[in-house]
C-alpha cells in the first residue's frame, strides 16, 4: 500500500515532474524502486499497485503519466491490465518492467499498446532515462527485446502497404534502429519539432497507438529495411519528400 514516506521531497510537484505509479506484486521490489526514484525532483512516485485489477483501480483514481508494470501478477496479470488501460485511457503511458524474455510476452505488451519494455535488470539511472524517454513519446526497449522485434521481422516480404513519403520511412528506420528523437533530427538534420510531426503522420497513417507498434507494422509489411541489412543510414540517402 502507497505510504506517505515514498513521496519526493517536495510536497508540491514542479511543472515538469512526471508522475509515476508501480505496479509489481513484490513488495521487496517496488518499495525499493519508489526509493531509488523519491530522491528525484524530476520524478514523482504517486501510487503503487501489486496486481492488474488494482493498476486499473489506482490508474484511475490517480491519474499517473506513466506506469511501470510487471507482467506477473496475482489474478490479472500487467499485459491484460496494460490492455484495458490502454483502451479506457489511451493517453496513459505504459511501460513494462519485467524479468521475462519471452517473445509471447514482448509482443502481446506491444500489441496491447506498452509504450515499452525494460528488464529489471536495467541500470537505475538508464531507467530514469527511459522513464523520461517515454514521457517524451518515445519508446524504450531493452537491446535484447529489440533484437527479438528485428529478428523477427528481417525476413518478411515487402507488401503493399500504405503510402509513407521516404522522409517518413526514413524516421521510421531511425526509430527501429533505437534512435531518439533528437538523434533523428540531427541524423536528418531537421528540428525535433519536425520529427514529432512526421511521427504523428506515420501513427495516423498506419492507425497505430506509438513508435514501437509502428516499427513493428512497417517491418512486417516491408516498409522500411531492418538495421543493418546492408542500405546505407537513412540520413545519407536523398529526400525527395
Amino acid at each position: 500500500m502507497w505510504t506517505r514516506r515514498h513521496r519526493v521531497r517536495h510536497e508540491e510537484p514542479r511543472m515538469d515532474t512526471i508522475r509515476v505509479m508501480l505496479a509489481d506484486d513484490h513488495a521487496l521490489f517496488r518499495r525499493g524502486l519508489a526509493s531509488l526514484l523519491a530522491h528525484r525532483d524530476d520524478i514523482e512516485i504517486v501510487g503503487e499497485a501489486s496486481s492488474g485489477a488494482e493498476a486499473i483501480e489506482r490508474a484511475r483514481e490517480l491519474m499517473p503519466d506513466v506506469i511501470l508494470m510487471d507482467v506477473r501478477m496475482p489474478g490479472m496479470g500487467g499485459l491484460e491490465a496494460t490492455r484495458r488501460l490502454k483502451e479506457e485511457m489511451p493517453y496513459l503511458k505504459i511501460v513494462i518492467l519485467t524479468v521475462s524474455e519471452d517473445e509471447e510476452d514482448l509482443f502481446a505488451a506491444l500489441k496491447g499498446g506498452a509504450q515499452g519494455y525494460l528488464l529489471k535488470n536495467i541500470d537505475p539511472e538508464d531507467l530514469i532515462a527511459c522513464i523520461h524517454q517515454v514521457e517524451r513519446g518515445e519508446a524504450p526497449l531493452a537491446p535484447s527485446m529489440a533484437t527479438k522485434i528485428l529478428r523477427e521481422f528481417s525476413g518478411t516480404a515487402p507488401r503493399p502497404g500504405p503510402a509513407l513519403t521516404q522522409r517518413e520511412r526514413q524516421v521510421l528506420e531511425l526509430v527501429a534502429r533505437g534512435d531518439a528523437n533528437k538523434e533523428i533530427a540531427r541524423a536528418l538534420g531537421i528540428s525535433e519539432n519536425t520529427v514529432k510531426n512526421h511521427l504523428r503522420n506515420i501513427l495516423e497513417k498506419l492507425h497505430l497507438q506509438n513508435r514501437v507498434q509502428a516499427v513493428m507494422y512497417a517491418l512486417r509489411e516491408g516498409l522500411i529495411t531492418p538495421p543493418g541489412a546492408g542500405n546505407p543510414p537513412a540520413g545519407e540517402r536523398p529526400d525527395h519528400s
